[in-house]
């Protein structure tokens, strides 16, 4: 049952997920809260720090970048999958800094990305969470859903840096 205040509370606190299943229900949460965290912050008051790196911190376009990427990379690895050469190419330029970006482009780069992740949540079949994927050149063996569950582990992980980042600069600490 949904109620008028719904877009107030957090992603898990409204329900379901529709079509994602059961057993993927937390990884969607976790990654749409990044995702509307991240949607959240005032680009007119990140733009100016979005490349820079207090106390040789990760910068805020990183994260976002790496959030959007590695979701990418983990979907398409649960889906026994390697990275394709365009893949590896956007990990090679997360850290690079681009002048022409700006909050605004990530910001959607970052919500298509989780979109698309969760779409494809949508067509897994819940019996095959626990076959056996491979992680990166190495093939390091691990199973679908640990691959998909780091996504979302990981965009949280990324999110808390991020946020760390952007008050160490809004507040001159650096």
């Amino acid at each position: 049952m949904k109620n008028s205040n719904d877009s107030e509370l957090e992603v898990w606190m409204r329900g379901p997920i529709p079509a994602v299943p059961d057993l993927l229900q937390g990884i969607a949460h976790a990654l749409l809260q990044v995702n509307e965290d991240i949607q959240k912050l005032d680009d007119s008051k990140i733009n100016k720090f979005l490349w820079e790196k207090p106390f040789g911190m990760a910068s805020i376009a990183f994260h976002i970048q790496h959030i959007a990427g590695v979701a990418d990379r983990m979907l398409t690895y649960s889906q026994g999958e390697s990275l394709s050469e365009k893949q590896f190419e956007e990990l090679r330029l997360e850290e690079i800094l681009n002048d022409e970006i700006q909050v605004s482009y990530l910001k959607e780069k970052l919500s298509n990305s989780i979109h698309n992740f969760v779409e494809q949540l949508k067509k897994i079949d819940s019996n095959t969470l626990t076959q056996v994927r491979f992680l990166g050149r190495k093939k390091i063996p691990t199973t679908q859903i640990g691959l998909l569950f780091h996504a979302a582990e990981h965009a949280q992980r990324h999110y808390g840096q991020l946020l760390s980042t952007v008050k160490i600069l809004q507040h001159g600490i650096a």
